[in-house]
């Protein structure tokens, strides 16, 4: 699986076990989401030198840039490769499904049926940081996340410990304070961590003024991603 995975693209690839975030993905997905016991999650790398000009991101070409290949062309990527992990799947005899890399269900938590970090988190292939991105040690949090859920009998990594520590690079950076500068829990809301509607305002705002709802502060600054371009 993680061969057919590599071959399609994934810079990232691991087996996460559902069992100790049932209730979390029961409230978030409902029954037949929380019904499946392992996902398999796979990240795409994205492009450093697109990153690197969010810097600029009030200029119309850098956030039509950023918007086109790092959230369109790779959403589309991650989507492939889902389907064609669920497939493979499949044909072994299991169940497979294949969740979209990137689509809201719910405008009043501002969330997915399901949370792709949380399932790269639970994989071991990385933490969640003080912005609510997954960070991987690898190239911080500059990475997208797609998901396909399933009983087949695969095996399972266990969850990165946290690595943030005292650095608040992303909440300093943050243009309109959406992040409180605490640390991951899981027995702890979003929001304790993260305001999700100060930041959607601020997207808004940003796509009234640009055209593209574009920022990526948090995922420009974060140390572990530069430490990679290093």
């Amino acid at each position: 699986m993680q061969e057919l995975a590599a071959g399609e693209g994934a810079d990232f690839f691991g087996v996460a076990d559902l069992a100790i975030a049932r209730d979390a993905i029961l409230e978030q997905g409902g029954p037949p989401i929380a019904g499946y016991p392992l996902a398999v999650s796979v990240g795409i790398r994205l492009a450093d030198p697109i990153v690197d000009l969010l810097t600029r991101k009030n200029e119309r070409a850098v956030a039509s840039s950023y918007k086109h290949h790092c959230y369109d062309v790779i959403n589309g990527r991650l989507d492939v490769l889902s389907s064609k992990l669920a497939g493979a799947i499949q044909r072994s005899g299991f169940k497979a499904y294949p969740l979209p890399s990137s689509m809201r269900v719910s405008d009043e938590k501002i969330c997915a049926i399901f949370s792709h970090k949380m399932a790269a988190h639970l994989a071991g292939l990385g933490w969640i940081g003080k912005s609510c991105l997954l960070v991987t040690p690898e190239a911080g949090p500059r990475v997208r996340w797609t998901t396909v859920l399933t009983n087949a009998p695969l095996a399972a990594g266990k969850p990165m410990e946290e690595r943030c520590g005292e650095c608040r690079e992303c909440v300093d950076a943050c243009p309109v304070q959406s992040f409180s500068n605490k640390n991951f829990r899981a027995d702890e809301p979003r929001e304790a961590r993260y305001d999700a509607r100060r930041c959607e305002k601020y997207l808004n705002g940003l796509e009234k003024s640009t055209g593209y709802r574009v920022c990526g502060m948090c995922l420009y600054v974060c140390p572990y991603g530069k430490k990679a371009l290093r």
